[in-house]
Order: C-alpha cells, then structure tokens, then sequence
C-alpha cells in the first residue's frame, strides 16, 4: 500500500486498508464493484475509487459477452503514470493498493487528489449554443483536445470513455492576450484506459466518435469539426479529407448512431 506523506497521518496502522475502502464520504458513483467517494482531509480534497472483488460469476458473464471488467485500481494508476510521462494534465494520484487474489477475489484503491477550481468541459459548454464563448477560446480548447487524442492514439492509448465530460478545464492561469496558451485541461476517469504498443482502429474511432457526440449539442460548427481534424491527423485540412476520407466517414457515421440511440433524433450538427 502506498499513501502520500499527508495522508499516512490520516489513515495508518494495520487497519488503514479496511479504513480507506469502508470511508464515508460524498459518494459520486456507485456501480456494481465501484465505488468513487470525495472526502477532505486537512482542508484537501481528495477522491477515493474503491473497486472490490467481482467474483468468478462475473468475470465469465463479461467474457461471454466479449468483455473484460475492470478488476482493480492498477489500471487507472498506470494511465495516470502514463499520461503524466506524455505531459498530458490528468490527476495526481495520493494514494495505492492492492490484496487479495486476482483475478477474481482481488480487492484495490486509488486516491487522488481534488483538482481544484476546475469544471467539466460539459458543464463549461453548456451554454455556448446560445452564448458563444470568445472564439480563440473555443479554438484553443479544440486544439488541446486534438493535440490531446492524437498524442494518446499514437502511443498506443485509447480512452473508452472518450467525452467532454471527462475533460476538466481550469482558466485561472488562461489569458486571452496569449490565445489562452496558459489553459490548463486535464483528462480523468481513466480505469478503462487501454495500453498497448499500437491503438486498433476500432477503439480509435470509438474514442472520437465519443468526443464528437458529446460535443454535439454545444453549437460546434463544421469549421470547427475541420479545424479539429486538421490538428488531429497533422495534415492540411484537404489532405486529411482525402487521404482519410473512409475514416472519418466511419467516425461520423458512429457519433450520429450514438446520438439517435440516446437523444432518438439526429443531431442538428449532422
């Protein structure tokens, strides 16, 4: 087990695991095995994911339907770890462990520490359709989250959970002068992250058509979805649309499909 200085003065002794997991906090998910709790501790907040054994019953119901659980914490500490050594902003992880024995009777944590004064790029876009926002902010933002994709498909990193909710953006150290070089965007919610040596196409297109659904009730334009691509592919613009034209048609194709399945009408972007 792992803690950060601050937090070996909260929980220690030989019942400190059974403490971590058992906290009572503000409990922000709670699903099957999972559970994501917020506490504050010395005036710092911090989140605590909790993820408890699946059992064997589990895992082959997921294998059966051609899917494999998240069984522990393990994954989302080595993305954070990942993501820290590609300078990609994510969280700074407080605290580990692990017991138990894998995979199906294996019980873990993972603590985290609250990235303050920041709000989901959901929450923050709300209101664009019908209050744009200054349009180099848009820009650079649209630019960050290309960059961001780009760098992770091309380590070999696909986020499964690929949308706008799941991006955090902190303006404080932003300013406008400098075409909000100094924004900071920080990606989480990284248990399901995938890491291998090359990203399959097939989770690739999942992860934009992911962000290209979620962003599509924010009053995004087509200029901005072809800036996007421009950065992604690192290509001219005609370039990209040419030389990869199947590919975003299948991305395109899969973000309409997601959005007609939860909202059951198409998109106005469409």
């Amino acid at each position: 087990m792992e803690l950060s200085s601050a937090l070996q003065n909260v929980f220690r002794g030989k019942n400190a695991f059974n403490e971590i997991i058992e906290v009572e906090g503000e409990v922000f998910r709670e699903h099957k095995n999972r559970r994501t709790v917020r506490i504050t501790r010395d005036g710092k907040g911090y989140f605590i994911k909790v993820h408890r054994n699946v059992g064997w019953r589990e895992i082959i119901k997921n294998l059966f339907s051609l899917r494999l659980p998240v069984l522990s914490a393990e994954n989302e500490m080595r993305a954070i770890r990942m993501l820290d050594v590609l300078g990609i902003e994510t969280m700074k992880v407080a605290g580990f462990g692990e017991r138990g024995h894998p995979p199906a009777w294996l019980e873990s944590f993972l603590i985290t520490e609250e990235l303050e004064h920041t709000i989901s790029l959901e929450h923050f876009s709300r209101e664009w359709k019908t209050h744009p926002p200054d349009v180099h902010l848009k820009w650079a933002i649209i630019r960050k989250i290309a960059s961001i994709a780009r760098c992770l498909h091309e380590r070999g990193i696909n986020h499964r959970d690929f949308y706008i909710c799941h991006f955090l953006i902190d303006l404080r150290a932003a300013d406008a002068r400098d075409g909000y070089e100094g924004m900071h965007l920080y990606l989480i919610d990284l248990h399901r992250v995938q890491m291998r040596k090359h990203t399959p196409e097939r989770w690739i297109i999942k992860d934009i058509a992911g962000l290209f659904f979620s962003g599509m009730d924010i009053g995004l334009t087509r200029r901005d979805l072809f800036r996007f691509i421009k950065i992604y592919s690192g290509k001219p613009l005609r370039d990209a649309l040419r030389d990869d034209q199947k590919f975003w048609n299948r991305v395109s194709h899969r973000a309409i499909t997601l959005y007609k399945r939860h909202f059951h009408r198409p998109p106005s972007i469409a």
